[in-house]
């Protein structure tokens, strides 16, 4: 490999690119319209779980109309919050298509949070109500912060209702989220109040495969929509069967959760976001209607960002190349 090269990418790196989420919103859906035209290449992701609850995953993707090929190693220790450490962790190698040479090797955690966020907009343009104008977030931290970014892209989002389970970290999101966006921001005390009444409901704590179910029946206000993005952890089964569709990101990773048992008491899934986008499937029906997604997280969603960022760094003169 005389004279070949690689762009390593920090974390500081990938965010000097600049990258905003409206771009990682229109590339992903693109993703998942190829996705749903069978045009995507992208096994379920094996890995690792070297603690309960932990995982360390390899999500390889190939989007040919994106013309993106590559892998994510990441790594989710709920353990870490207590050690100081990040909860997510991991890298991204991107490969060039034609050649298969690695082109970079980036920091994951940034592009994780951001195109989970996009994932979860996506899913929302073809399930919420157009004027949803609230939020409610369960878990204050990364993916809190990147979803309301994500809707607040494509919905008029003037209030944010937070929740916990460490009250500083709902008081830091707050004054963050107030500051960063303009948004009026209430601290839950109890989770109840970030859901009732919320016309969004976005879900973040710790992936867990015995859930807590702590939302129950009745807490979704008719009309709501919810992202579930730690997977049913936070959601009673009932609370999940009042959706009047029960969508997901990718089918089949659905149903190999399942096999590793996860997802053991969720509704019958009515779609793919691919479905809703490429008009296979409809979204909302009527303003009543209860909808729900629970996004994987996949790694055409990594796939569809990384070109992106690595594209706006050679542009720009970021990073540090390396001898192969």
């Amino acid at each position: 490999m005389s004279g070949q090269k690689i762009l390593y990418l920090s974390k500081a790196d990938v965010i000097a690119t600049g990258v905003t989420m409206k771009e990682i919103i229109d590339a992903l859906e693109i993703a998942f319209r190829e996705h749903a035209e069978g045009r995507v290449e992208m096994p379920p992701k094996p890995g690792v779980h070297p603690r309960p609850d932990a995982f360390i995953h390899a999500m390889p993707a190939y989007i040919p109309a994106l013309k993106s090929a590559g892998m994510k190693w990441v790594s989710g220790f709920p353990e870490n919050l207590q050690r100081g450490l990040p909860y997510i962790t991991g890298l991204i190698i991107l490969n060039d298509d034609e050649t298969g040479i690695p082109l970079a090797v980036m920091d994951c955690t940034w592009i994780t949070g951001m195109r989970t966020g996009a994932a979860t907009a996506i899913a929302a343009k073809y399930l919420a109500r157009p004027d949803s104008k609230s939020v409610g977030i369960l878990g204050c931290g990364v993916q809190g912060r990147t979803n309301l970014e994500a809707l607040k892209v494509l919905f008029p989002i003037t209030h944010v209702v937070a929740y916990d389970v460490v009250p500083e970290a709902a008081e830091r999101y707050a004054r963050e989220m107030r500051e960063r966006f303009g948004v009026e921001v209430t601290i839950a005390k109890q989770p109840r109040e970030a859901v009732d009444g919320m016309d969004i409901v976005v879900t973040a704590g710790p992936i867990l495969k015995k859930p807590h179910a702590t939302i129950k029946a009745g807490w979704l206000a008719e009309g709501g929509f919810a992202s579930l993005v730690d997977f049913d952890s936070y959601w009673d089964s009932a609370a999940m069967r009042e959706a009047a569709k029960f969508c997901t990101d990718d089918i089949p990773q659905l149903e190999y959760y399942r096999s590793l048992g996860y997802f053991q008491n969720i509704p019958p899934i009515y779609a793919s976001v691919g479905e809703l986008v490429a008009g296979k499937k409809r979204g909302r029906e009527n303003a009543r209607e209860r909808t729900m997604t629970c996004n994987l997280g996949l790694a055409m969603d990594d796939m569809a960002t990384a070109p992106l960022v690595y594209k706006r760094a050679v542009e720009r003169g970021i990073g540090v190349w390396l001898e192969l």
